[in-house]
């Protein structure tokens, strides 16, 4: 009886649990019997993926917190990788977390183990020097972005791009009407949502910036309506804490809701920190506002670093500004005002940009829709099969 394939796989956060547990449903399609082993959450393990630690302890963040934790896990990598090249799989796939895969896939390449790196690096925008690092480590990389292909194909490294699973799962609907519903708003209010990150550093530095231009813009329209996501605890206890901070706790115009996606659907308009929603609030044709703002120094060390003219998504994938974009400095509570004021006027005027960013929205939207996790197990399958 022939032995069931299997693959190394390990996925470091809640973001790469999910493309891991669509990756497996899809790889199952051409291997029913294929087994899985490395790092996975609680959707990977629910497939039948064997995790060797929890997925939490590849939980890492920012400068300092990696070095505490760093001995620990070098561990967790020298057993994945001991037990890996005692039992070779067919293939290792790193999700994302390339700190800790990148290293793993290295060591596993050495010893002739197929490797596939599932989520770019951002190398096109800073630390362009990975890319040979990279090319050490990895037998294919799969990208989500097609702007991301472009370094890998330079520097001969084999590359797909698979497409945004949001993309696939975004539809082209608008539920804004169904989304208000749920929200117990008026399809005739005006509605802004506010997104100021997940992150506690970045709802301290932009957080209260969002609030007093929201208080600054009810002033001149009183009948404007904003919801605030705030999923987790400690997320809407930050949330609470700023908004009891402005006095407007309790103020009718303002509501908190868990759902993100929900209340940027609901929304004639997003103001949001820069990241993954930037591209969620684009799949859903929603003007926005994205800001940016680090602390000082870092700012200072990433604006040397980084290379790239945009921060936003939407602008990146169209290589042109689409989006408004407020960074550090730029980003103050009467420039945010005034954007948000020339934002909605643009909107009830239905005005020629407003129409042309929408069309663009639309475009690159089916440009991503690629069927991720299908087309990602489908160029792992090509690498397999060319032996």
């Amino acid at each position: 009886m022939t032995k069931p394939l299997r693959f190394g796989i390990v996925a470091g956060e809640k973001s790469g649990d999910i493309l891991g547990a669509d990756l497996i449903k899809a790889l199952r399609e051409h291997y029913p019997t294929a087994e899985f082993f490395g790092i996975g959450g609680p959707l990977m393990v629910a497939l039948g993926c064997e995790s060797l630690v929890p997925m939490q302890r590849l939980f890492v963040m920012g400068f300092v917190e990696p070095l505490g934790r760093l001995p620990e896990l070098l561990k967790i990598k020298r057993d994945l990788q001991r037990r890996l090249i005692a039992n070779p799989p067919a293939a290792f796939i790193g999700i994302d977390s390339p700190d800790f895969n990148l290293r793993l896939e290295t060591s596993l390449k050495q010893h002739n183990i197929r490797t596939i790196h599932y989520v770019s690096p951002s190398v096109w925008a800073y630390r362009a020097k990975r890319i040979f690092k990279i090319g050490r480590a990895v037998d294919l990389m799969l990208t989500l972005f097609p702007f991301e292909t472009g370094i890998y194909q330079q520097h001969d490294i084999e590359v797909a791009c698979v497409g945004h699973p949001l993309a696939d799962q975004i539809g082209f609907e608008d539920n804004r009407l169904a989304s208000r519903a749920q929200l117990g708003l008026a399809e005739t209010d005006r509605v802004i949502a506010l997104l100021p990150g997940s992150r506690a550093g970045e709802i301290k530095r932009l957080g209260p910036v969002f609030l007093e231009a929201a208080i600054e813009s009810l002033q001149g329209n009183p009948a404007l309506k904003f919801i605030i996501p705030a999923a987790g605890v400690e997320t809407k206890r930050q949330i609470d804490e700023l908004l009891h901070g402005s006095g407007i706790l309790g103020v009718d115009q303002f509501q908190l809701t868990d759902d993100s996606q929900e209340a940027m659907s609901a929304a004639d308009l997003v103001v949001m920190a820069s990241g993954t929603a930037t591209l969620e609030a684009m799949l859903l044709r929603r003007p926005m506002i994205v800001c940016y703002k680090l602390a000082a120094i870092t700012w200072a060390i990433a604006s040397r670093l980084v290379k790239i003219p945009f921060v936003a998504l939407p602008n990146l994938l169209a290589g042109k500004q689409l989006v408004p974009e407020l960074m550090q400095h730029a980003l103050t509570v009467e420039s945010l005002n005034r954007e948000i004021t020339r934002q909605l006027q643009g909107q009830a005027e239905d005005s020629e940009h407003h129409v042309a960013m929408m069309q663009e929205f639309d475009e690159i939207h089916r440009g991503l829709r690629m069927n991720a996790s299908a087309s990602a197990a489908a160029a792992i399958v090509k690498l397999l099969d060319s032996e």
